[in-house]
C-alpha cells in the first residue's frame, strides 16, 4: 500500500440501497456557487449564473442553490451530497459551457467516491448467512487425516475417461477388429 491512502478518508463502497428501481433520487443536496462580481477569472461563472441557473433550480427541486459572492476571490462551485460527502471544485478561468459540464457532473454523482480508501473490495446487499465460500468448502473431512499422494483420494480415480481416451480406445478397437477380419479371410 503506498503513502497517499493515509490521507485519503476510510470507509465503505455504498451506493443508496435500489437506487432508480422505483424512482430516481438525485444524490445532490445542495450546490454553492462562490464567485467574484468583479474578478474576471469568474466571467464564466456570472454567465452561467445570468444565463442558465433559473433553469438548472426549476428542472432540480430537489437541490438547494446558493449563491456566495466573495470579493477579489477565484469562484469554486461546492456541492454536498445526502451521504455528507463534499465536493469543491475549483472553476477559475472556466468558460460558460465547461462550467454547465462540470455542474451536470455534480448533479449525476453520488459523492466523492475516487477520495475514499476502500476497507473493502466486495459488498452485498444480501450477505451469506453459511459464511463465504473458499476452494475447501465441499472437500471430503477425510482428506485432513489422510497421508497423501493415496490412491483412493486420487482425482483420475474419480474422473470419467476423456472424450480423447475415449476416441483412443475405440480406434483401437477398430484396428484389432480390422485385424481379425484379414485374419479370418
Amino acid at each position: 500500500m503506498s503513502n497517499k491512502n493515509l490521507f485519503l478518508k476510510s470507509g465503505f463502497l455504498r451506493a443508496p440501497l435500489q437506487n432508480g428501481v422505483g424512482r430516481y433520487v438525485c444524490q445532490l443536496q445542495r450546490i454553492v456557487l462562490k464567485f467574484c462580481k468583479s474578478n474576471g477569472s469568474s466571467r464564466g461563472i456570472r454567465d452561467y449564473i445570468e444565463q442558465d441557473l433559473v433553469e438548472f433550480a426549476e428542472q432540480n427541486p430537489g437541490v438547494v442553490v446558493y449563491l456566495k459572492p466573495r470579493r477579489h476571490r477565484a469562484p469554486i462551485v461546492v456541492g454536498e451530497y445526502l451521504n455528507g460527502d463534499r465536493v469543491w471544485m475549483s472553476m477559475h478561468n472556466k468558460t460558460h459551457s465547461e462550467i454547465t459540464k462540470w455542474i451536470e457532473v455534480l448533479r449525476t454523482q453520488q459523492g466523492d467516491v475516487a477520495a475514499t480508501r476502500l476497507r473493502k473490495y466486495q459488498s452485498t446487499d444480501h450477505p451469506s448467512i453459511q459464511g463465504p465460500w473458499t476452494p475447501f468448502t465441499f472437500k471430503l473431512p477425510e482428506l485432513n487425516t489422510a497421508t497423501l499422494p493415496n490412491v483412493k483420494y486420487g482425482e483420475n480415480n474419480r474422473l470419467a475417461p476423456s472424450a480423447t481416451e475415449q476416441l483412443r480406445r475405440l480406434f483401437e478397437k477398430q484396428k484389432l477388429d480390422e485385424k481379425d477380419l484379414k485374419t479370418a479371410e
